[in-house]
């Protein structure tokens, strides 16, 4: 549980980095795409949302309606906002590599690596392709999830489930940069928070907390791009002492 703790506050330590000198040019472009994407994400949401309760609510659990569109508005609200988040970080793939790097930069003293246009196409192309792992990955565990979520009584475990699936992901994704940069690929992002669990989930509710406030959600990719390099740079440094 200390470890959770500890990764809970590795996510938003991210806000006190992000602003920092020579970093805060690196924020711009993903903070925009998250803002225009979760804007769109919203309008969407909130249009359908009465819909798809209607036709997910049968007749004979009517009287726990409200129970029932509590949890709903959970499950719906993560699977929107959490696809649109999958969308983000697929066009904001290489600047966020980038915004790690120069994060991880300034927490160790380390002068950052030029990258010149070559390096840049490698650095997308990269990074592209871990984005679609991890689309696919995703997409693995989307199918039961909502298989679940459609199956009357089982149903009312759905959102308890999304959530824990979600902060799971989450700490997948972001610990992806910083990790990526040290030449890992997927499978090895998943080993390393596979042996950092608690931490890692720790810090994915971080992030999942983020993407569920108004406003905060704007800025939520950028922090958890630098809080995760934070995370992952504390974590090396207690493996390798000097």
């Amino acid at each position: 549980m200390f470890s959770f703790i500890k990764g809970f506050f590795d996510c938003f330590s991210g806000f006190g980095l992000i602003f920092g000198s020579g970093i805060k040019r690196f924020v711009f472009i993903p903070f925009i795409i998250n803002l225009i994407l979760f804007y769109f994400g919203s309008t969407l949401l909130f249009a359908e949302l009465d819909g798809w309760l209607m036709q997910l609510i049968p007749d004979w659990l009517s009287w726990l309606t409200w129970l029932i569109e509590f949890l709903f508005i959970i499950v719906i609200s993560i699977a929107v906002f959490y696809s649109f988040t999958i969308i983000a970080n697929l066009i904001a793939a290489p600047f966020n590599s980038l915004l790690s790097a120069r994060i991880e930069a300034s927490l160790t003293g380390k002068k950052p690596e030029d990258i010149n246009s070559d390096k840049f196409i490698k650095l997308m192309m990269r990074t592209l392709k871990s984005e679609i792992q991890k689309i696919i990955y995703a997409i693995k565990w989307f199918i039961p999830l909502i298989i679940i979520t459609l199956i009357p009584a089982i149903n009312l475990v759905a959102p308890f489930l999304w959530i824990l699936f979600a902060a799971w992901f989450f700490a997948l994704e972001y610990s992806d940069y910083p990790l990526a940069n040290r030449g890992q690929f997927f499978d090895e992002v998943k080993s390393y928070n596979q042996k950092n669990r608690m931490r890692t989930l720790g810090f994915g509710t971080g992030v999942f907390i983020m993407t569920s406030i108004p406003v905060v959600n704007f800025f939520a990719m950028p922090v958890a791009v630098a809080g995760a390099t934070k995370l992952t740079t504390k974590i090396e440094q207690n493996t390798n002492p000097a």
